[in-house]
């Protein structure tokens, strides 16, 4: 399937054959804006044009008039006849029009019901998109669940249109950061020997290893009870905790430091792949920082800036000049120590996905990194990669609510809601339901988590709604037998409540491209809610009862079932939810 052959592709090139010939009688061949959209209310059609409203000022003419006119030059087109059965006009000059049911059954014939499910794009591309993400100190929490469940999600829907993409994740196993877990991790082995620990709650000038001899936390280590943890993973490894014993008594701390810091790393990130593996999340690649700087990328990165004139010297250190290309302010890549920068770090590891011959790289960031984009893009646009060929998506905070009440969460505290914890708390249908509630609104938009409504099992609870109506139909097959037919005659009865139900069906290929062309998986769940509602009115009709009828309407009463239930079952699987034949509360 082609996005030619997409319902609203079809009215779009109808629409602007008909706007041209009316600018070429009316307006001098005059250019004109021409666009489709979803009728805001049903009962006007299934879409609409704001033409006449927008090209007013070059017919010169209301746009009541406007619309008018142009409806009667849609009325010539070609193939008007056949995909519309009616074109109206309503205030203040909209041009709507309604598919007619021939043409859906037709449409819904040729692609769905022949497992032609997603239309492609002309040039589909390698795409990397790199999501998570998190810094391995510690577990997942609520905003990195957000962000693999919309990641995940995204990876599907831009796979639909043909690209190639690869999931990534990127491993911060380097610098400063992994430096504290590692000293945490001494302390915590220190408190398991039973000596005293103490947290100290500002820096106060002593160096880590006094820190460490005197049993302080340093001020912006980690303290959460996941430490403890990372710490009791080695107590049956009686070889490994004498030997970490004797560096204690030689006051080895660096290489204490060091192999604690690998040590509770690798712990972590195997924590996180298991919350993951659970959520259903699975990527392509976990990319290591450390192996950047290993390999000299780091520093490397800095010649494919040479002779961009975008890199200076200052007082030892080494600056980007970011303002160029629209930051706040230029920026430190290399330090007057020799040390690379996290910044410079990043730009390698950019610079290495497209050496690994990606089309374009797509970053879900958390919802704290928003200054970095200017610097980040500037840097690639230096290097001389196009503006296009990448870009950032902000996954923005989530709010646990519990009765009515935000959950607080603070990280370096220990005192957070923990992606593992979601998992628990909601039970069975853990991956299911948090992954539709984070799909549902745009990944930039803060999210309120209703953890109560999660829990519910009953039909309030959206994703349940769809589910229901998934093996509400499974279970209409299995009585009346997995048969129906598509060729529908003219004895059938389209009543309002079919009719509708069959465009909902219909609007189901148009509304997966939109969400992978926007980078909008959240559209799916709207439509989803939009379909299933409309199945609900057709079988809440006693009319519709497959059992009732003979032969001939059952099976084709049954073909709009089945049609129904691939959408929705494509759908959720795009989302990485399940589409059960039965459910336990059925």
């Amino acid at each position: 399937m082609h996005s030619n052959d997409l319902l609203k592709e079809k009215v779009l090139s109808i629409l602007i054959s008909a706007a041209n010939k009316m600018a070429d009688d009316l307006a001098n061949g005059l250019e004109t804006k021409s666009r489709i959209e979803y009728s805001r209310d049903e009962k006007f059609g299934d879409y609409s044009t704001p033409f006449a409203l927008e090209n007013k000022n070059l017919f010169k003419k209301p746009p009541l008039e406007i619309a008018n006119i142009l409806k009667e030059y849609i009325t010539k087109e070609k193939l008007s006849s056949e995909i519309f059965s009616e074109l109206t006009v309503t205030p203040p000059g909209f041009i709507n029009f309604r598919i007619s049911i021939e043409y859906n059954l037709r449409y819904i014939n040729n692609f769905l019901m022949q497992d032609d499910l997603y239309a492609k794009v002309d040039n589909p591309k390698k795409i990397i998109l790199e999501f998570v993400s998190a810094n391995p100190t510690g577990p997942l929490n609520i905003v990195s669940a957000r962000a693999a469940s919309f990641g995940d999600a995204l990876a599907s829907v831009l796979t639909t249109l043909g690209h190639k993409v690869d999931r990534e994740f990127y491993v911060n196993d380097y610098g400063n950061q992994v430096q504290l877990l590692g000293v945490a991790c001494i302390l915590r082995f220190k408190e398991w020997l039973g000596e005293t620990i103490q947290f100290q709650e500002s820096d106060d000038g002593r160096t880590i290893s006094q820190l460490i001899e005197t049993n302080y936390f340093p001020a912006e280590s980690y303290r959460g009870e996941y430490i403890i943890d990372i710490v009791h993973s080695l107590v049956g490894k009686q070889e490994k905790v004498d030997w970490i014993k004797n560096l204690l008594k030689s006051k080895s701390y660096d290489e204490l430091i060091e192999f604690f810091s690998l040590y509770a790393v690798q712990f972590n990130l195997g924590e996180q792949k298991e919350d993951l593996k659970t959520f259903g999340v699975n990527f392509d690649r976990f990319f290591s920082e450390r192996s950047l700087h290993e390999s000299d990328k780091v520093l490397g990165a800095l010649a494919a800036f040479e002779g961009s004139g975008d890199i200076i010297n200052q007082e030892g250190k080494k600056l980007f000049l970011s303002t160029n290309y629209g930051d706040d302010k230029d920026r430190v890549v290399v330090r007057d120590d020799g040390r690379p920068t996290y910044l410079l770090a990043d730009i390698a590891y950019h610079k290495d996905k497209m050496d690994r011959g990606y089309d374009e790289i797509i970053d879900i960031w958390g919802p704290d990194h928003h200054g970095y984009i200017a610097r980040l893009s500037g840097a690639m646009e230096s290097m001389g990669y196009a503006k296009e060929k990448f870009r950032v998506i902000i996954c923005q905070q989530v709010n646990l609510l519990e009765d009515g009440k935000k959950v607080k969460m603070s990280k370096r505290l220990g005192n957070f809601q923990r992606m593992r914890d979601l998992i628990l708390y909601l039970g069975k249908n853990a991956k299911d339901v948090s992954r539709y509630f984070f799909a549902t609104r745009t990944a930039e938009a803060p999210l309120d988590f209703d953890l109560d409504l999660a829990q519910d099992e009953s039909d309030k609870n959206p994703v349940f709604y769809l589910q229901y109506a998934h093996a509400r139909i499974s279970s209409i097959f299995r009585e009346v037998g997995e048969q129906w037919r598509s060729d529908i005659d003219s004895d059938f009865e389209w009543t309002e409540d079919r009719a509708r139900l069959l465009f909902w069906i219909s609007r189901f290929h148009e509304e997966v491209y939109d969400a992978a062309i926007s980078c909008e998986p959240h559209r799916i769940t709207n439509y989803l809610q939009s379909l299933c509602r409309a199945f609900t009115r057709f079988y809440g009709n006693k009319q519709n009862r497959l059992k009732d009828y003979d032969n001939d309407t059952r099976l084709y009463l049954a073909y709009l079932c089945k049609a129904s239930q691939i959408a929705i079952r494509e759908g959720l699987h795009l989302l990485g939810i399940s589409a059960p034949n039965r459910l336990d509360r059925e």
